[in-house]
């Protein structure tokens, strides 16, 4: 080949790979139109109870687009209607509830309401006559919240109760963050709020992670739930106190009340609801009691 020939065939190859990634960024810029938002909208909500406000919808877009791409399709509609009518759809819900979830946490993030729990629940559900508590973290994320309940419990109450049993579940609608969860492997991000002494005794770095002790993984057990399925939260209960921190304020009204219901339904009687700092049960329901505690609320089912 001369050199002519070659560096024709240069050129043809760069236009080719210039086609390709154009052809690319195209379908990485595609805008979501109004009515398809909307068909995203309702698809969604009906599914999990989340509530895309118009002003996510460039969120939404961005978030599907990703999977969008690895399906090798073109549009969003293309997914919506992949999604419906997929005989692999159950799977496929996973990666969509993945997508569009938000799993921002970290270790001992709400110190308020672990003292609430340690300093007066616990005590206060013991002196009632209970040995064993069930804990549920209802929206656990990668796990941090539950590890960080499962810790403050065995530094803090077990020494002052040492009869005292207790059975802790974490829960989320993502599959992924719950994979991360039963690893326990954390980034130093993760564990940037744990106190020293915690963090020495029952974390151990092991390349570029923190690696969560095997004691503290046993005391946890972990599974996938969508709060918003009538049917799986039924089988939610018998739980003296539960976590579910800044999850309702994805939820439109309708579905907020549907889910607190829900979530009172799985407490026990003299059971304690914990929600997020900037979340409020007003106009949602009238069935817990308010109780104050220092710097944080939390919600009892008295009935």
């Amino acid at each position: 080949m001369n050199n002519f020939s070659a560096a024709k065939t240069l050129l043809d190859l760069s236009a080719v790979k210039a086609n390709v990634q154009e052809s690319r960024n195209a379908q990485t810029t595609e805008v979501m139109s109004k009515d398809i938002f909307e068909y995203w909208r309702k698809f969604i909500y009906d599914n999990c109870g989340i509530y895309y406000q118009d002003n996510k919808k460039y969120l939404l877009q961005s978030r599907l687009q990703k999977r969008i791409n690895h399906l090798e399709l073109s549009t969003f509609e293309d997914y919506l209607v992949y999604i419906k009518n997929s005989p692999e759809r159950a799977g496929e819900m996973k990666y969509l509830y993945d997508a569009i979830t938000i799993n921002e946490t970290f270790f001992f993030r709400n110190r308020p309401q672990l003292d609430a729990l340690t300093n007066s629940v616990v005590p206060e559900i013991i002196q009632n006559g209970k040995n064993k508590i069930r804990i549920w973290s209802a929206a656990s994320s990668s796990g941090e919240e539950a590890y960080s309940i499962a810790i403050t419990i065995l530094e803090t109450l077990l020494p002052k109760y040492p009869q005292l049993e207790f059975e802790m579940i974490g829960t989320d609608i993502s599959c992924s963050v719950i994979e991360t969860a039963k690893k326990g492997l954390y980034k130093e991000y993760s564990v940037r709020n744990t106190p020293p002494l915690f963090l020495k005794k029952y974390f151990k770095i092991n390349s570029h992670f923190y690696e969560l002790n095997p004691e503290i993984r046993k005391r946890v057990s972990f599974k996938v739930m969508n709060l918003y399925d009538e049917q799986n939260m039924k089988r939610m209960v018998s739980y003296d106190i539960i976590f579910c921190a800044n999850v309702l304020i994805y939820f439109d009204i309708n579905a907020k009340i549907k889910v607190v219901s829900r979530l009172y339904n799985s407490l026990c009687r003299g059971g304690y609801l914990f929600i997020g700092y900037s979340e409020t049960l007003h106009n949602i329901s009238k069935a817990f009691k308010l109780v104050n505690f220092p710097k944080t609320i939390g919600y009892k089912k008295e009935q």
